[in-house]
């Protein structure tokens, strides 16, 4: 069984197709796109190895001429230097207009190939091929591309439409626990801020926390897993189609990620990938919400009882300074005349966006939040 979502834009329309197996058909799914006959693939090594031959199989056997460029794996890597290599061979394999970059990895992989599409001859076509969850449910989605600034994640971008995402669920067989649990953060993420139903159907699942738990029947007839990526990636589609470039709803889906930038940034992006970032920002931001009376504190405990349940950490790390969170809240991407927008909870399945949170509620938060050692 496949499901097919419209992501509706002005501009350019196009398809999230989620199909267990659906790899294999990446070829035949692109024939119908006008696309012109060269192909290169971005990936990193980690990934390539294990789904490489199929993507190049799904390519030539619909005709396309295919060329790769293997990136090193890691967000450490996400930065102008990788985006040259994938111009290096851009010229070297004499891509055209009509040409298209295809990402198979997970959302670093897709972020740097959507800005080197955004950006090579002005515009050429890319289409995503997510292997992580957490690209899956998130980052595949929305055309928000980019690398980060040795100063700040993301800080540097467009936003840029594929022109198809294709998810095979099957590929979540080989994701290390780890990643799968950080793409639960996004997940529990869509729940909160869009669809109750989801985070209730999560509820009731004794575990989240490793695939296996996650592949089984339920009420629908899905998977519990296509559930959650058909849900996840309606409830994207849903805000990116009322709001592409991000002028008021689409602000929505950084819930958990002001705090989250901090700390990732403040951590190297090394010690605390995306996912957990995410788990600890949204223990923050719910939290921040109780205490200011916007939502009650069995909401907020119901949050963070599944945020554990995937065994993402719901602490900050004790050598990570609040002053040093703080302050560093001020570079986001979202401050507007020095004022830090959060994303707050008013119950499970809705959010408000607000800049009235006060600096001393924040910091009792993160503080409560902190391991002591």
């Amino acid at each position: 069984m496949g499901s097919m979502i419209q992501v509706k834009l002005p501009q350019k329309s196009y398809e999230i197709v989620i199909q267990p197996g659906g790899l294999d058909s990446l070829g035949a799914r692109m024939q119908g796109l006008d696309l012109g006959k060269k192909v290169l693939i971005v990936s990193n090594p980690t990934v390539f190895p294990l789904y490489g031959d199929r993507a190049i199989a799904a390519l030539e056997n619909a005709g396309y001429q295919v060329c790769t460029c293997i990136l090193p794996d890691g967000e450490g890597y996400k930065n102008l230097e990788s985006i040259q290599k994938i111009y290096d061979v851009a010229i070297a394999q004499r891509l055209e207009r009509s040409s298209t970059l295809v990402a198979l990895g997970g959302g670093v992989i897709g972020d740097m190939t959507g800005f080197a599409a955004a950006t090579w001859l002005r515009g050429i076509n890319f289409v995503q091929v997510p292997t992580t969850l957490l690209a899956m449910v998130d980052a595949s989605i929305g055309g928000k591309t980019g690398v980060n600034h040795p100063l700040g994640k993301n800080l540097i971008g467009a936003f840029y439409q594929p022109r198809l995402v294709l998810i095979d669920s099957e590929v979540l067989n080989s994701l290390p626990v780890r990643e799968f649990r950080a793409g639960m953060a996004e997940v529990i993420k869509y729940g909160v801020i869009w669809d109750g139903e989801l985070f209730a159907m999560m509820e009731t699942q004794p575990h989240l926390d490793q695939m296996q738990y996650v592949n089984t029947p339920v009420a629908s007839g899905e998977t519990l897993i296509n559930e959650i990526l058909i849900r996840s990636c309606q409830a994207k589609a849903d805000v990116v189609g009322k709001d592409e470039k991000e002028a008021g709803l689409r602000a929505i889906l950084n819930y958990g990620h002001t705090i989250a930038h901090a700390v990732e940034s403040l951590t190297g992006y090394t010690r605390v990938n995306h996912g957990e970032a995410v788990g600890m920002g949204m223990v923050a931001a719910g939290n921040i919400a109780a205490s200011l009376g916007m939502w009650s504190e069995g909401e907020s405990q119901r949050q963070n009882a599944l945020i554990q349940k995937t065994g993402l950490p719901t602490q900050l790390p004790q050598d990570v300074d609040i002053d040093a969170v703080i302050d560093t809240l001020q570079l986001d991407k979202k401050v507007k005349s020095g004022k830090v927008r959060f994303i707050l909870p008013t119950q499970i399945g809705v959010v408000t966006i607000t800049d009235a949170v006060p600096t001393t509620t924040i910091r009792q938060v993160l503080e409560s939040m902190q391991l002591k050692g």
